[in-house]
């Protein structure tokens, strides 16, 4: 079922995306753990030799430029290929092309074959390419295959490869159901809910810990010494130019400011008059009149709302703005009282009533002096704006040149700024942490990825608002420390190993206690724990007071038994698993068959990326990683 709708599909214009999708897990994977252990060398004009087949530079480039133009309209903001890089895009594309060519190859040593007459059918049937009337169209086929940058002869070419590759996948997948046992068991993982009582082991539990002796932290130190390796750190030169950091608020006049202050102020820093208004409604005029002779004789309007039997949620019509009140004729009777006066009967939309307005908020205009700051920032970013095109050309004039980016802030008159020595963490030699860099975590791994002396592309800021360029000026490599360097940190982890050790034993000796039949609140009391319950708990849930790696022991705990897992702050959790639900499984609703064919589509696309492993492994596959890198501009993979 899952391959005849993709045959169906494939027959389109676009069919070849469809290809793309269908294999998109594998090809993930692939890119993993398909070729991961071959990447070695190979001949410089090819990126990669599959069987007898070569994947060239032209067509690694290609591939891995529409993958990025294809993301690039996905996600509505411009991609960069470092940034594509960054996700693995790049190793995306190559593996998608070695499996496309494991297909193709196979097809060709099974002598599969797609006739002219299947493509002519197809190309006419094809409704994209048909007129107004319905017919297939000539002159629209030819224009698509141009927009497109397709020849006629590389589209035919590509149509026939690609349904091949459908042919393959249909024989080797077919129409593959899951068994009702793994339906099943799919149904328990997503839906049983525990329940479980719990006790925290506060640090405090483990008891005073005596001080370390010298020998104890050298020894400690000794066996760990991969743990207190310094990372390596990067020394950086980042030039960044956005709205805000090219704004000079003093050259905005003040005959400026007050201008875009008037402009602005209605909308900006005016607040509405508001009104809380009552009503109360009668069923004619007369009635609404002789109750508001009442009123006026004395008598109170929550009286006369009692005797016509008003609610109280009734009576509050709410409280508004002048605008916000639908019915013109309560909105100016109820906006000309005064705050506790009672209207005259007004005829509204829904008969005669009687207003009362409780409340009023009279309206509020921010005064000039109070926002001036504001406005006149606002104008001086909205001025920068318009300069950063201008600007961002300029700084790309001037690295065409070779230039350094300190040479070009100061030309430019522009803020450099000079980070480092940092880790990946922005963490410094003494421990301190560098202030977020422009651009984020993007531009923290494009200075990882990047090397001394190479001319970095700028990374594009969120939503188009600016740029940040960075050149690495120095890289000092991951070492093993001496002791002597970092023996706090070694006192510190040994404490916190002491800690957790003793926890782990004290955890022990309880779940021992409670395994021997003890009762959970029995036993927590005799440690001075105090016990809590959680229920309904999902094996996906993440909750405050059990975290994730909590919820999984839970999950990996048999009911009525107990176990402890560690939490960070040091921690530790001992719990026992009082019950387990799981509803019935329903075979006929519809979300139980919704989800038989996920699974079905997750164990044909299992069944498929086996199948290609195995065939990629009998072709065999050598990837020129220079030449990788020359066809998607990576510094290093």
């Amino acid at each position: 079922m899952m391959m005849t709708g993709i045959r169906n599909a494939g027959r389109s214009f676009f069919g070849k995306l469809l290809i793309f999708v269908l294999f998109g897990f594998l090809i993930f994977s692939f890119a993993i753990w398909g070729i991961g252990d071959i990447f070695q060398g190979y001949g410089r004009n090819s990126v990669a030799r599959v069987g007898k087949a070569e994947i060239g530079l032209e067509q690694m480039r290609t591939a891995f430029q529409n993958d990025v133009q294809a993301l690039t309209r996905q996600q509505r903001r411009q991609i960069t290929p470092d940034m594509a890089r960054a996700i693995g895009l790049d190793r995306q594309a190559l593996s998608r092309l070695v499996t496309e060519s494991v297909l193709d190859q196979t097809a060709q040593g099974m002598r599969l074959a797609v006739s002219d007459e299947t493509i002519r059918n197809l190309i006419f049937e094809d409704p994209v390419f048909r007129d107004a009337s319905g017919t297939f169209s000539a002159a629209r086929f030819n224009e698509l295959l141009r927009s497109n940058s397709y020849t006629e002869q590389a589209y035919v070419r590509e149509q026939r490869a690609t349904i091949l590759r459908q042919q393959i996948a249909e024989m080797v997948v077919g129409s593959v159901l899951a068994p009702v046992a793994l339906q099943e068991l799919g149904h328990r993982l997503r839906n049983e809910r525990r329940s479980v009582s719990f006790a925290r082991l506060a640090p405090g539990v483990a008891g005073e810990i005596p001080a370390p002796t010298e020998a104890q932290l050298k020894t400690f130190f000794d066996e760990r010494k991969s743990a207190f390796r310094a990372p390596e750190q990067r020394s950086a030169d980042i030039l960044a130019i956005s709205a805000e950091s090219l704004a000079d608020a003093g050259a905005i006049t003040q005959d400026e400011v007050k201008e875009r202050y008037e402009e602005i102020k209605v909308l900006r820093f005016t607040t509405a008059e508001t009104r809380t208004i009552q009503q109360i409604t009668f069923p004619n005029a007369e009635e609404a009149q002789a109750a508001k002779t009442r009123i006026d004789a004395g008598e109170t309007f929550e009286v006369i709302a009692a005797e016509r039997k008003v609610a109280d949620a009734d009576l509050m019509l709410g409280t508004f703005t002048r605008s916000q009140v639908f019915d013109p004729v309560v909105r100016e009777a109820a906006f000309a009282l005064a705050q506790g006066a009672v209207s005259a009967p007004v005829t509204s939309a829904f008969g005669p009533v009687l207003l009362r307005v409780t409340v009023i908020q009279p309206e509020a205009v921010r005064a000039f002096d109070e926002v001036a700051a504001e406005v006149r920032a606002e104008l001086a970013t909205s001025r920068a704006a318009s300069r950063i095109t201008e600007i961002h050309d300029k700084i790309e004039d001037q690295r065409a040149a070779a230039k350094p980016l300190a040479e070009i802030a100061k030309e430019l008159n522009l803020p450099l700024r000079s980070v480092g020595p940092i880790d990946n963490a922005l963490r410094r030699p003494d421990g301190t942490v560098e202030q977020p860099l422009p651009g984020g975590d993007a531009t923290v791994q494009a200075i990882f990825r990047s090397d001394v002396g190479v001319d970095n592309e700028a990374i594009r800021l969120p939503r188009d608002s600016g740029y940040v360029w960075y050149d690495v000026r120095k890289i000092d490599p991951a070492r093993e420390q001496g002791f002597d360097e970092v023996k706090a940190q070694v006192e510190t982890q040994w404490r916190a190993d002491e800690i957790a050790s003793r926890l782990s034993t004290k955890a022990r000796e309880l779940v021992e206690r409670l395994d021997k039949g003890e009762t959970f609140d029995a036993v927590t009391a005799s440690a001075g724990l105090t016990t809590e319950q959680a229920s309904e708990i999902g094996r996906q849930d993440q909750r405050p007071e059990l975290p994730s790696n909590v919820v999984t022991s839970i999950f990996g705990t048999a009911v009525g038994k107990s176990a402890s897992a560690s939490v960070v702050g040091g921690e530790r959790i001992l719990f026992r698993v009082d019950a387990a639900t799981v509803p019935s499984y329903a075979r006929t609703t519809q979300e139980a068959d919704n989800f038989a064919r996920q699974l079905g589509a997750s164990v044909s696309e299992d069944i498929l990326a086996q199948y290609v492993g195995e065939r990629q492994r009998e072709l065999g596959v050598s990837i020129n990683e220079t030449a990788f890198r020359n066809a998607t501009g990576g510094a290093q993979n």
